[in-house]
């Protein structure tokens, strides 16, 4: 069995080569898919990097979910203390592109097929934008959750970056108690976390599990 890879070594490694000398500050594009799951990578990679939280989610349901998210991640930004400024784009949310990605998946369980593909729109789409904007790197938050498959999301950023010419920044930022730190920030800023992962599908999912348990 080959060795798995340490994508937090990796992270680490590309920190100290890309952003040691004080005279250089790169410019990283952070997809994020919420506040909650941004706050300890924003408060880790704003040391090193000018970063710009991108967030595109057209998977999260219903739309009134989407926005409360969204709210969520422009106050953590306005209220955290950072080294270097965190500033804020919003995607488009276009839930179409994901309904027609999901197509013929729908009953395809969490952590499975139809999570990777979304991974990938949204990596790609977080990809074209660091290259139509200059950016010298681009990673998302995805891999700070226990449930996201952190392997998975470095082959799709790493093929990404051979594909639109901007580097991706490897993560894996459940390591190091990466998620505790996560859950205690966002206890702190007393963010409002959500209770599944955002599509109509983990929603159906996790309701059932929870009408299961009574």
């Amino acid at each position: 069995m080959a060795n798995k890879i340490n994508y937090q070594k990796l992270m680490e490694d590309l920190i100290k080569e890309n952003c040691m000398d004080n005279n250089c500050t790169p410019r990283l594009l952070l997809h994020s898919c919420c506040g909650p799951c941004s706050t300890y990578c924003i408060q880790t990679l704003s040391e090193y990097f000018k970063v710009t939280v991108f967030y595109y989610n057209p998977n999260i349901y219903p739309p009134e979910e989407y926005h409360m998210r969204a709210q969520e991640q422009k106050r953590f930004i306005d209220e955290f203390p950072v080294k270097n400024q965190v500033d804020f784009v919003e995607g488009v949310y276009d839930t179409k592109r994901f309904y027609d990605m999901a197509r013929g998946m729908e009953a395809v369980p969490e952590g499975g097929e139809r999570c990777f593909k979304c991974y990938r729109l949204r990596l790609e789409e977080s990809a074209q934008y660091a290259r139509e904007h200059g950016f010298d790197f681009f990673t998302t938050t995805l891999s700070i959750s226990p449930l996201k498959n952190a392997e998975k999301l470095n082959e799709i950023g790493k093929d990404l970056e051979s594909q639109y010419g901007v580097r991706y920044l490897f993560s894996d930022f459940k390591k190091k108690e990466g998620y505790k730190k996560s859950t205690e920030i966002s206890k702190q800023y007393d963010m409002y976390r959500q209770y599944y992962c955002g599509c109509v599908f983990s929603k159906e999912q996790r309701d059932r599990e929870i009408a299961a348990r009574g």
